[in-house]
Parts: structure tokens; sequence; C-alpha cells
């Protein structure tokens, strides 16, 4: 039995739909008000719980053989008491429900974001150390390092076999956090290059990084490794808004303003934001604007050499296929209706 935490989400779901392909029995976490309208659709054990519950994980891990936890609070955006809560907490309970219950492999869904923010012509592998440059409220990638420093703890006390998935910014059909936004803003025409665009963005297809999850959980080898699933080859910022644009019959992106510009205008909005007490996320965050238009690049060749992961959906294909199924979304419920967009995480 395989369990996903956040199944209900982006990479979660991805996850869950590559095991059901794969003919492997599901059983996902869910939320008493969690929407599991898709879900019905995979064919999976519904556990009730969460994360955050301790004694609804007891159930959710019995008969378990690997744990896929994807679950986080996600979005660099919001109290430092969800993170800690959701992402933090979450992790420390679930380990203990997997280590009581005997779980052979617990694969924990990190963040290249844990690496901090790199912004030099720099390429980052796994041998980099994890917290550079994080600022004061970068809560999401903190988490994110608290989160990785627990289970790494659990498996160096060899109470379990842990490997650890750091995707990059990630996209794909059911992205309920950035698609929207971006969509948006190019149909707009508000959509502005970062620079010169010409710097390689670390941005990958959700059901890639499933198939990555997947091949760690399954190699002898990989317990105690952790692993970029950061890219799905090269695309530069402005190759990726010129899918984006065509995908959506809209005019491609050609106004610029500078990554400097744009960053002091993230920390401005920020400043505000966290002095008036805003709940919404500024429309511009220096994540998002680091996440965009840095010129430090995470490698994926580790994933490639010890795993054999080779992205089977490329840029030209998933781009447009996920912009089909946005607007499918679109035409179904009504833009007005669709969920309002988180910033980025990665």
């Amino acid at each position: 039995m395989n369990l996903v935490t956040g199944a209900s989400g982006l990479l979660g779901s991805h996850i869950v739909e590559k095991l059901r392909a794969a003919g492997r029995p599901v059983r996902v976490l869910v939320r008493r008000d969690s929407d599991r309208t898709w879900l019905k659709t995979q064919g999976v054990e519904f556990c009730e719980g969460d994360v955050t519950e301790p004694g609804s994980l007891r159930a959710a891990c019995r008969g378990v053989d690997v744990v896929y936890h994807s679950a986080a609070k996600v979005g660099d955006w919001g109290p430092w008491e969800d993170f800690q809560r959701i992402t933090i907490d979450g992790t420390r309970h679930l380990v203990e429900a997997a280590v009581e219950a005997g779980v052979r492999r617990f694969v924990h869904i990190s963040s290249i974001s844990t690496y901090g923010y790199h912004t030099r012509d720099v390429t980052v592998d796994e041998s980099w150390e994890l917290g550079y440059g994080l600022y004061r409220w970068a809560y999401y990638s903190k988490s994110k390092c608290e989160a990785e420093r627990i289970v790494w703890e659990a498996h160096r006390n060899k109470r379990i076999d842990v490997t650890v998935i750091r995707p990059a910014w990630i996209y794909g059909p059911r992205d309920r956090a950035t698609i929207a936004r971006l969509a948006g803003m190019i149909r707009a025409g508000r959509a502005k290059i970062l620079g010169r665009g010409d710097n390689r963005l670390n941005v990958v297809y959700a059901g890639n990084v499933a198939e990555a999850a997947i091949l760690a959980a399954d190699s002898p080898a990989a317990a105690g490794e952790a692993f970029n699933a950061s890219n799905d080859g090269d695309i530069t910022q402005q190759r990726y808004f010129d899918l984006l644009a065509d995908a959506l019959g809209a005019p491609r992106v050609t106004r610029r303003v500078p990554y400097r510009l744009a960053y002091a205008a993230g920390l401005l909005l920020e400043c505000l934001g966290h002095a008036l007490g805003t709940t919404r996320p500024p429309f511009i965050t220096r994540y998002a604007v680091w996440l965009m238009g840095r010129r430090s690049f995470f490698s994926a060749e580790k994933a490639r050499r010890m795993l054999g992961w080779k992205p089977t959906i490329t840029y030209d294909v998933g781009v447009p296929l996920t912009v089909r199924w946005y607007l499918e979304q679109e035409r179904a419920a009504g833009p007005a209706k669709l969920p309002v967009a988180q910033s980025a995480s990665a």
C-alpha cells in the first residue's frame, strides 16, 4: 500500500495518477473539507485525517509500504504559525506515525528553495548546503528546511529509510496556484519579462516529478539520498512565456523590467502587506521575482544518473497541455469562480 498526503494538490494528485496507472494500491489522506471529485475517479482508498492531527495518522499509515509526503503549507505568504503547524509539525507527526507502523520508505517532497536564494550564475546540486540567504519572511523555504531536518534526523537514527525529492517550480494540469495568475496577466498585456529573459528557468512538469518520486521509492540505493527534480531540460524565461502566450492565443510578452527593480518592488509590497496585516499575497513578492528572474540554475543530473529519471513530458507538450486544462476549467466554471492564485512555490 502507498500513502499519499497532499493528494488533492498538484504534485500529490500526479503521484496518485502515476501509481494507479502502474496498478499500485493507493491510500490518500484527505481532510474533511477536501475536494475529492478527481480522486474518486482513481480507485483510491480514502482515509480522513490531517497531518496536524496526529491521532488520524496511525490508521493512515497502517499496512503502508511507502509514504509520499507532499502535504505542506503552499505559497510564500501567510502567518508563520501556519507553516509551523502544517509543514513542520505535520511532517513530525507523519514521521512518527510511519515509524510506528513500520513503513519501509518515507519519500519526503521538499523544494529547491531549501538551498536558499542563490541569484548568481551558478549551478547548484545536492552537495550544496541548505538555507543560504533566507530573509526574515522566507517562511515557505524556512519551514521546508526545518521539515527536512526532521526527516533526516529520523533516517540518521535508523528509525526509517528516507528519500528527499526537491522539485522546482511545478506546473501541469490541476495547477491551482499559478496558471490562472499567469494566464490573466498575459491576456491582459500586463506580464513582463524580468531582465533579458535569457536566464534558464527551473520549471518542471508535475507528472515528471511524480515519476522521480516513485523511482526513488523503488530504489534501494536512494535511501538516505536527496534528488533535485528540478527541470525537464533547458528552457529560458522568454521561451516559457512564449509557450504560454501561444497556447493562450495571446500576443507574446515583449515588455521587460529590470530584475533589481522588480525585487525592490516585491520588498516594498511585502513590507506594506506585513505592516497592514493583509491575508492575500501582494501582487509581487521577492520570492516570485527570484523564481522567474534569477541566473542560478539547479541541476537534476543526480536523479538522471542514479534513478534513470528522464522527464517524459517536454515543455513543448506540457505547457500547452496545462493551458488546455486551465481553459477547460475556465469554460466550465467561469473565470470569477476559479481559485484565487497564490504566489508560486518551489
